[in-house]
C-alpha cells in the first residue's frame, strides 16, 4: 500500500537512496534537504527530474532539522499538498571524528541538535497529526555503534545512543495512539555516502595533538572497518534503503521495532533480543505492560507486538 513520507537528510547518503527506493515503490516521497534552491540545487533537481522521467511521484521540500519553524513548515506543506503524512523517515545526520576531549562542549552540543534534537524537533511537527488520525509510523535511521561503541567516534555514538532512546521512549507513548516504531540499524559504510569524507574534527587543535600517538589508528580507522566486511559482500548503504522499503511494504501493525543492517556481522542482532527481554521483563513488572503494543488504529493489524528493545 502507497503512503505519503517525508524523509530528512535526503540530499545524499541513506537519505537520498531511500528516497529513490520508496518512489520507486509507489510511495508519495517528500525528500526534505536543507538550501535546496542554493548549494542542494543541483540535488533536488536530479531528484525531480529522476521523477519526471520514471513517472514518480517524489517531491522537494526544505528542512532544516536544527530549526522548528523549518521542521514545522515542512510537514505543514506536506499536509497541504497531499493531506495526510503516513510516515517520516528520520535520517538527517552528521559525524564527528576524533578524540573525545578534544571536541569542546559547543561542538557536541552541535552534533546533538543535529542528530538528536532535530528528531524530537520533526516529530512535535508531525505527532499531533498522527495521534489525530491514530496511524502513522516514525522510522528512525539509527545505527549499530550505539551498541558497539567504536572508537574515535565519541561525540557520534552519544548522540545516537540518545536518539535511540528517545525513539524507545517515544515508541510506549504514542503506540497507544496507533503509531508504529521502527528502529533501523545501519552498520558501517566506507562508501556510497558522504558521511567520512564530510565528517567534522574535533575543535581544540592543542588536545588534539596530545593524542597524537594514536593518529595512526585513527588513519587507517576507514581500512580497518573495510576489513570487516566478508570478502564478495557488496557493504553499500543502498541496502538500508532496500529494508525500509520492505518494513514500510509491511501490513500496518507488523512491523519489526527494530532491524540491523550490518555487513560487520558486529553480532548487534542478540545484544538487542537480550536488551528486549530485559525491557519487556522490566516494564510489565511496573504494570506498563501495556505500552508495549500498539493500539491498533484504522488502518492498523489486531494485536499487533512491539514491544522496545
Amino acid at each position: 500500500m502507497s503512503s505519503v513520507v517525508l524523509i530528512t537528510g535526503a540530499a545524499t547518503g541513506i537519505g537520498n537512496l531511500t528516497a529513490r527506493a520508496l518512489a520507486a515503490a509507489g510511495h508519495t516521497v517528500y525528500a526534505s534537504m536543507r538550501d535546496a534552491g542554493g548549494r542542494n540545487a543541483g540535488r533536488a533537481g536530479e531528484l525531480l527530474e529522476l521523477a519526471r522521467r520514471e513517472g514518480q511521484d517524489l517531491r522537494i521540500v526544505e528542512l532544516d532539522v536544527q530549526s522548528d519553524t523549518s521542521a514545522e513548515a515542512a510537514v505543514a506543506t506536506v499536509l497541504e499538498e497531499s493531506g495526510r503524512l503516513d510516515t517520516v523517515v528520520h535520517n538527517a545526520g552528521h559525524l564527528y571524528v576524533g578524540y573525545v576531549e578534544a571536541f569542546t562542549p559547543e561542538d557536541i552540543r552541535r552534533l546533538l541538535d543535529i542528530n538528536t534534537l532535530g528528531i524530537q524537533r520533526v516529530n512535535r511537527a508531525v505527532l499531533p497529526h498522527m495521534r489525530s488520525r491514530r496511524s502513522g509510523t516514525l522510522l528512525y535511521v539509527g545505527s549499530t555503534t550505539s551498541v558497539v561503541v567504536p572508537p574515535f567516534l565519541g561525540p557520534y555514538v552519544a548522540s545516537k545512543a540518545a536518539a535511540d532512546a528517545l525513539a524507545q521512549v517515544t515508541a510506549y507513548e504514542v503506540g497507544r495512539f496507533g503509531i508504529e516504531t521502527t528502529i533501523v540499524m545501519p552498520g558501517p559504510f566506507t562508501r556510497g555516502t558522504e558521511h567520512f569524507p564530510n565528517a567534522d574534527r574535533a575543535g581544540d587543535a592543542e588536545r588534539t595533538r596530545a593524542y597524537a600517538e594514536l593518529d595512526a589508528m585513527v588513519a587507517r580507522n576507514e581500512e580497518a572497518t573495510e576489513g570487516l566486511f566478508p570478502p564478495g559482500v557488496d557493504a553499500h548503504p543502498r541496502a538500508v534503503a532496500d529494508e525500509i522499503a520492505r518494513v514500510l511494504a509491511l501490513p500496518a501493525g507488523t512491523r519489526p521495532l527494530r532491524t540491523v543492517v550490518d555487513f560487520s556481522e558486529a553480532g548487534v542482532e542478540r545484544v538487542n533480543e537480550v536488551l528486549r527481554r530485559a525491557q519487556q521483563d522490566f516494564v510489565t513488572r511496573l504494570g506498563f505492560g501495556e505500552l508495549l503494543h500498539v493500539e491498533p488504529g484504522p488502518a492498523s493489524a489486531p494485536n499487533a507486538d512491539r514491544t522496545p528493545s
